[in-house]
């Protein structure tokens, strides 16, 4: 917890309460389901929720705005995401239904308000509009996009960005965005500039604009 306060100094009682309630939730869940990796749990603070929360350095949403997290696993980047923006509202989707079950239970008892999870697949969620979509290391950025696109609305509902798709990667990333198609319009920032720290070496946030 201390290496997020070393980061973000402005939350609510509320907010340092849903944080700290976040290692315990998260231990006892994975010693059931698989959710983090298991040499990971321990770093879970700097590795997955500080992790998740450099987009909120890059991307202020708007109250109101609406965010769609792509494969969001046992709930990362949305969990964090939500506790930061507690008028946003995040609809949290994964293939997988053992680990939205984990993001219910997460999600109902630190509180969270804000959060709708389904057992689904992006493409497979129709009639429902969104102004963002964030992802982590979850599917080449072209297929995201392809996945997602056609759910975004135009506009500006953050200070910083216009809508669009705002995810999470690590490694060499060259062929894969030349592979997606959108290298013109693709912006990307390495993380260890956001959060100079080891672990974020060779991690990147990539933003493409609707």
């Amino acid at each position: 917890m201390e290496i997020i306060l070393k980061y973000f100094t402005e939350f609510t009682d509320t907010q340092l309460a849903q944080l700290q309630q976040l290692e315990a939730l998260y231990t006892e869940w994975n010693e059931k389901i698989n959710v983090i990796s298991r040499k990971d749990i321990s770093a879970l603070y700097e590795k997955h929720v500080l992790h998740s929360m450099a987009i909120a350095v890059l991307c202020n949403f708007n109250d109101g705005a609406e965010v769609i997290d792509i494969g969001t696993g046992g709930g990362f980047p949305g969990i964090p995401l939500a506790i930061m923006f507690p008028q946003v509202n995040f609809l949290l989707a994964d293939g997988n239904g053992k680990k939205i079950k984990v993001v219910e239970e997460v999600a109902t008892a630190i509180g969270l308000k804000n959060v709708l999870a389904v057992h689904g697949r992006v493409e497979e969620i129709k009639g429902r509009r969104f102004d963002f979509a964030v992802s982590r290391a979850v599917a080449p950025l072209g297929d995201l996009w392809r996945w997602v696109s056609p759910s975004l609305r135009r506009g500006k509902k953050s200070e910083e960005l216009g809508n669009g798709l705002i995810c999470l990667k690590g490694g060499n990333l060259d062929e894969e965005i030349e592979q997606s198609g959108l290298q013109s319009i693709v912006q990307a920032w390495s993380l260890n500039t956001i959060f100079p720290e080891p672990s974020f070496d060779e991690k990147f946030v990539l933003y493409v604009p609707k």
